[in-house]
């Protein structure tokens, strides 16, 4: 590949993104003494009474749960099932409940388990084996993981009341297009939505409005509805890489969003750079199929305030080489710090 730095900024940018162990937790060496308010097969340190850690023990089912606990960590284990009454003392105190790792189906989970649970903030359910979401009633929860399983459906309105939903993470599931419509109405500060690793051939349907992070990566999605976009005014980051875009289903100025910073377009099938917004930094555009390097795509106008503001611009794999830059490209791409091809 050749790389091409231009002098203005030598800046890497990385686009590495974490995610997975993003809940604050301490391996059992550390703990420190158990608290007496703690289920024998698990640990309550004194510094953090609150907190029940029954992770990695090998665990088939949930112990009860004593009054108190506000935050349980059950991730890593064999759980199967969850029955009824476990959760009776902390029905309106729990605000985390961590079961990630286990062999929870939808069939093994009893009525007045987590239905019941009024107060939580996060619930971790990734790697098991659900068909369908488990929801609390919760108007409080924030964040909500189900990575990993076997979702099919996501039924319209589960959300419709969680107000305070700020990211829903659903990847690596089997969702279609179909089966997902009205699925993420509700919450007006959701600002994350991962549906990648799916079976999605558009993007979803009525998300809210004040989306600033959607990724959609790893799907079938072959256009971008005309005005999609512009209902997600706040939107700064939007994955589509490895999917079956082709130009056709690109409309003109679909990705002229002023407040997009991160497109990645990767892996699809376009023969043509889209038309971009001045504002975008990060721009990847590898293994398509693109042709000709059109400068008119990532700069309107060029003047001393008028230029493309990338940063970063990949375009390795495709049918263009540094040679089909105009010469014209390094005042339209003055502050870009890598510009790649092959």
């Amino acid at each position: 590949m050749l790389l091409l730095r231009l002098p203005l900024l030598f800046l890497l940018v990385s686009v590495a993104l974490c995610q997975y162990d993003d809940y604050d937790y301490q391996p059992a060496s550390r703990h420190g003494p158990s608290g007496p308010n703690c289920h024998q097969d698990c640990d309550c340190p004194y510094n953090f009474p609150t907190a029940m850690y029954c992770d990695s023990r090998k665990l088939k089912f949930v112990p009860a749960v004593p009054a108190g606990i506000k935050y349980l960590y059950l991730q890593n284990n064999l759980i199967e099932e969850i029955k009824a009454g476990v959760f009776d003392n902390v029905t309106d105190t729990l605000r985390w409940l961590i079961l990630d790792n286990n062999q929870i189906s939808n069939a093994n989970i009893e009525k007045g388990t987590i239905d019941k649970l009024s107060a939580l903030e996060k619930l971790f359910f990734s790697n098991n084996n659900l068909t369908e979401p488990v929801i609390p009633p919760s108007k409080s929860l924030d964040e909500l993981k189900i990575m990993h399983n076997h979702l099919s459906k996501f039924p319209s309105g589960l959300l419709s009341d969680k107000e305070n939903l700020t990211s829903v993470n659903v990847q690596y599931n089997q969702l279609t297009s179909d089966a997902i419509v009205g699925a993420f109405k509700g919450s007006n500060k959701m600002l994350s939505l991962d549906v990648s690793h799916n079976k999605l051939k558009k993007l979803p349907a009525g998300v809210p409005g004040s989306l600033e992070i959607l990724y959609a990566d790893n799907n079938e999605i072959e256009s971008v509805g005309v005005g999609y976009l512009g209902k997600l005014p706040l939107l700064q980051s939007l994955r589509l890489s490895h999917n079956k875009l082709v130009d056709s289903g690109i409309p003109a100025g679909v990705f002229n969003l002023t407040s997009l910073v991160e497109l990645d377009l990767s892996f699809n099938q376009l023969k043509s750079i889209p038309e971009i917004n001045e504002n975008l930094e990060q721009l990847y555009l590898q293994a398509n199929e693109i042709e000709k390097f059109e400068l008119t795509s990532l700069c309107k106008y060029v003047s001393t305030t008028s230029f493309s503001h990338l940063k970063h611009l990949r375009l390795d794999g495709n049918m263009v080489t540094h040679s089909s830059m105009p010469p014209e490209s390094s005042n339209c791409l003055r502050v870009a710090s890598d510009i790649i091809f092959e």
